[in-house]
């Protein structure tokens, strides 16, 4: 099993905080925030690569902090939110400059969470499909930022729409994917035959309508970094062990 993390983008949403400091690499509890992530990682049986893919501009931030932490950063070649390659492109460059052939568990580097995900790995392997995390959001008003799903009886996806107007619940599937290594090869027609390469769920909301794709419900707080106050909340939130 390989591991992505996903931490090409420019967060222009926290600047001035970002302008020279990828927001993977902003403190919480005086930590960098992708440090949780790699904690959620450690444990996982069977986890013999991790991955991190991030841009030109900040390639070398990342590289410095890497090389304590046992990770291969990889660089999109990318400079600017005009040439970026999108969240579902970095995938499938990674895919192929790596040239991984194995189960892939995906997460983004900005997904702060409490709970651990072996679970996840485990309901990943014994389904052999692709498996999505999701979290309860509470919030009605909230739906249109993130998507919304319903399942069968057996937790497999049955409806997805990203960026909803309305949504039936307010369970959203975040940034935590499992691609077993026989549909690896579907994110790369996925490439060849969509405009959308940016949005990750994009890709969930085109592949679950051509193989089962399962849900498997995050436990403990999440917090999607994407504002000042949504870093400020999981500051306080999280401390260091």
């Amino acid at each position: 099993m390989k591991a992505l993390i996903l931490a090409a983008g420019y967060a222009t949403r926290l600047y001035p905080l970002t302008l020279e400091t990828p927001k993977h690499l902003l403190e919480v509890g005086d930590r960098p925030m992708v440090d949780w992530v790699l904690d959620r990682l450690r444990p996982l049986d069977g986890l013999d690569g991790v991955y991190l893919v991030t841009n030109g501009k900040f390639a070398p931030a990342f590289a410095e902090w890497a090389a304590a932490n046992d990770v291969k950063v990889i660089d999109d070649g990318t400079t600017s939110e005009d040439d970026r390659l999108g969240a579902i492109g970095d995938i499938g460059f990674v895919l192929d400059q790596e040239g991984i052939d194995d189960d892939l568990l995906v997460i983004a580097g900005d997904n702060l969470f409490t709970g651990g995900i072996e679970g996840f790995v485990a309901e990943g392997r014994r389904r052999g499909k692709p498996v999505l995390a999701v979290y309860d959001v509470g919030d009605p008003a909230l739906m249109p930022q993130f998507n919304t799903i319903e399942t069968d009886e057996d937790g497999r996806i049955t409806y997805f729409e990203e960026k909803p107007e309305r949504a039936k619940s307010t369970l959203a599937g975040i940034a935590i994917y499992w691609y077993p290594r026989e549909t690896l090869p579907l994110i790369h027609t996925y490439l060849a035959e969509q405009e959308n390469h940016d949005q990750p769920g994009r890709l969930v909301e085109w592949l679950y309508t051509r193989t089962p794709v399962y849900a498997w419900q995050l436990p403990g707080t999440w917090y999607d970094i994407g504002t000042p106050e949504q870093l400020e909340a999981a500051r306080a939130d999280f401390s260091s062990p």
